[in-house]
């Protein structure tokens, strides 16, 4: 006779004790709630963070992508399209910014919204964000500004672009709002004019600590982020200044300051070689535009 050969041994399998599951569950759903209490910072009603938006919070320069956008539309031809690529070549690459040239830019800026309704404007920052700016946020500015509002803290953009775009920014960032030039119109149709002084430089700062002042805030609580050297007297009102994207005098000063330098760029050797500031990006984007404009037109 054969002897039996030893099978599998079996095993008694325990159902799953789901009440002991459920209990273990929410003790550690509790734990974490009270971790997430225990490291939570109670909201600074006196705090507030200020963005500059050309190449800080958008790559390039958001008045070139509303420029293209302009073009596409009629607003002006190719021969004021190549002058504004004259100029930003000359502003960026020459060091040649200076008031006068910010007094003719702007002229001629509002010469070209002259006669046009508010209304065409605003439709076509919607349509501009969509198409050219979306994509071009950089993903770690867009993070510290989520941080502030995390913090229950309010967040402006500051910036020498149209109010109308740097709105639609702030607004589809999900941001308190926004600060930017202001252009005249009477009756919903633009004049020509600006109502005040282009939001550049100094006028940064100046519009800044009106608003600290009117919302109650406490500038050494407050911070401020840009890429340029031109915002040092922004970065300078505030008790947490931060360089984003600097261009190379502003981090040389940030360095010396003992500032926090961000910089989300690719490909930096050709961004401290000033290559990629946001004058220039937008330059090349009116360049490019140009071009195919003349492609299209055989010349």
């Amino acid at each position: 006779m054969t002897p039996r050969q030893p099978g599998p041994e079996r095993r008694t399998v325990r159902a799953p004790d789901l009440t002991l599951r459920s209990s273990l569950a929410g003790e550690a759903q509790a734990a974490a709630s009270e971790v997430e209490q225990a490291l939570a910072v109670a909201p600074d009603p006196r705090a507030a963070a200020f963005f500059d938006v050309d190449n800080t919070i958008v790559q390039g320069a958001s008045i070139y992508h509303l420029a293209r956008g302009m073009y596409d539309r009629g607003f002006f031809g190719r021969r004021e399209m190549w002058e504004a690529l004259r100029r930003q070549v000359s502003f960026r690459l020459l060091g040649a910014e200076n008031a006068g040239h910010v007094a003719d830019a702007r002229v001629s800026a509002l010469g070209l919204i002259a006669g046009h309704p508010v209304s065409e404007l605003q439709s076509l920052a919607e349509d501009v964000f969509d198409d050219g700016m979306a994509h071009r946020i950089w993903p770690g500015t867009r993070a510290l500004a989520q941080i502030h509002l995390d913090r229950g803290e309010r967040v402006w953009l500051v910036t020498a672009a149209p109010i109308e775009i740097a709105e639609v920014i702030a607004r589809r960032l999900g941001l308190t709002g926004a600060m930017g030039t202001v252009a005249e119109h009477v009756d919903g149709v633009y004049t020509g004019r600006l109502v005040g002084d282009l939001l550049h430089g100094p006028a940064k700062r100046d519009v800044v600590a009106e608003l600290v002042e009117a919302e109650g805030l406490d500038p050494a609580a407050c911070s401020a982020y840009s890429d340029s050297v031109n915002d040092l007297p922004l970065l300078g009102l505030v008790g947490h200044p931060c360089a984003v994207n600097p261009d190379r005098r502003l981090r040389r000063h940030a360095e010396e300051q003992g500032w926090p330098v961000r910089d989300y760029r690719v490909g930096r050797r050709a961004a401290r070689a000033g290559l990629t500031t946001a004058g220039v990006a937008g330059a090349l984007t009116l360049g490019a535009a140009a071009v195919a404009a003349r492609r299209r037109g055989g010349g």
